[in-house]
């Protein structure tokens, strides 16, 4: 069996602010990728300053041991933020030398192909969507989630979403999308702290889902993404306009650190709730399962604790009949991991991606592109993750690079 030999991190600045990426390598001349995003740094000395200290030496593809033993020591810390995140780049990157090793796609290992294709929506950001150029630029610096809405242009969806949401839906309709997920009310809680949403707030924020529905009628469903920003009253006071459009989800609109708040919300709103990527690990799962908190349960398998973590959220999910859908607003690897983990189970309703970050962003970053059609996501046919991150990405010269063994 294959011993990990060495560990590099990459964050690729002129790309992407905040994503952090991992390669393991091992003797006989595999490299794993994995990947995780928020707090790069933070991230890659977790990974080299003590997490390397249990991989360097050890067989690859032990990769539950590798998961327990990092979990466990790394929650003394306290409810694990950075040390998850890193703990999933890490399984993500050893899920792909495994698949490798064993010449097949991880999806396969999982237990084979229980959907042959996976459904996709798109997130409406643009792409700068969580770039370092949309940062440098925004109102609200720390946080690549602020920034401006964008500007008219091709796959500018972030501003066409404000200002040419019938063309928008018109466009993603013809390219087969499900669904297409949007914020028109963030604006007005970054100006009034998410306490009080105005009729006239509302009623703007309501003009261009009216004009979805105007457009396309219900030939694509719309995912209101809240952004956590939202109190308990004006959350509700939202729901209650929000029906008119019939949304597929609230995603988010309330924070997610009173699970009986959450449940509430959902109680009274009347509407599917989706809630999410910002929990880690089933122990987060759990309670949120257990209260009936919400409809659809979102993933982010290089946060919430790699495959592996995924893989047991997912069926933990589907013991409490709700469904679950992959969180993506980042880089490549996580969508692919998303995907293995999806393909793998009927219990994945959909899979996010970002439209304008596949077509403009990705090519500089893997070596295999995600095959999409009419809509659907397929699932890799070579070993692993079925996509590799680009040598250069790796040089010391390009951006900050850092390497353990």
């Amino acid at each position: 069996m294959p011993k990990i030999v060495a560990i590099e991190t990459a964050t690729p600045h002129h790309i992407m602010t905040n994503l952090l990426f991992v390669r393991i390598h091992t003797d006989d001349g595999l490299v794993g990728c994995g990947e995780t995003y928020y707090t790069p740094s933070a991230i890659e000395a977790i990974i080299h300053d003590w997490m390397a200290e249990r991989l360097i030496g050890a067989e690859a593809t032990d990769i539950e041991s590798h998961w327990r033993f990092l979990y466990e020591r790394c929650t003394p810390f306290g409810h694990p933020g950075a040390e998850l995140r890193a703990l999933s780049a890490i399984d993500v990157a050893l899920w792909d030398i495994l698949g490798q090793v064993c010449r097949q796609p991880v999806w396969r290992l999982l237990g084979g192909a229980a959907q042959p294709r996976v459904r996709i929506y798109n997130t409406c950001g643009g792409p700068g969507y969580g770039t370092r150029k949309q940062r440098a630029a925004a109102a609200h610096p720390g946080w690549p989630g602020y920034g401006d809405e964008g500007r008219p242009g091709p796959l500018q969806d972030n501003w066409s979403s404000f200002n040419a949401a019938g063309d928008l839906a018109e466009e993603l309709v013809a390219e087969g999308f499900l669904g297409m997920k949007v914020w028109p009310f963030d604006r007005y809680a970054h100006k009034g702290g998410g306490a009080y949403l105005s009729t006239a707030d509302i009623e703007e924020g309501m003009k261009p889902l009216r004009e979805i529905r105007k457009r396309v009628g219900d030939r694509i469903e719309i995912m209101i993404e809240g952004h956590a920003f939202f109190q308990l009253a004006s959350a509700l006071r939202l729901a209650e306009a929000l029906r008119e459009i019939r949304p597929f989800w609230l995603e988010d609109v309330l924070r997610v650190d009173n699970i009986g708040t959450l449940a509430d919300f959902r109680r009274q709103c009347r509407l599917p709730v989706a809630a999410s990527e910002m929990l880690l690990g089933r122990a987060s799962y759990l309670p949120l399962l257990e209260a009936r908190a919400a409809d659809y349960v979102m993933i982010d398998p290089t946060w919430a604790g790699g495959i592996s973590e995924t893989r047991r959220i997912i069926d933990l999910a589907q013991a409490h009949n709700i469904s679950a859908t992959m969180h993506d607003c980042t880089g490549p690897m996580t969508l692919y991991a998303g995907l293995h983990c999806s393909v793998a189970s009927r219990n994945v309703v959909l899979q996010e991606t970002v439209r304008a970050h596949v077509r403009t962003i990705y090519e500089r970053l893997i070596d295999r592109q995600p095959v999409i059609e009419n809509g659907w996501l397929l699932p890799p046919a070579d070993p692993g993750l079925g996509t590799a991150f680009l040598p250069e990405l790796f040089n010391p010269g390009n951006h900050p690079v850092r390497r353990t063994g």
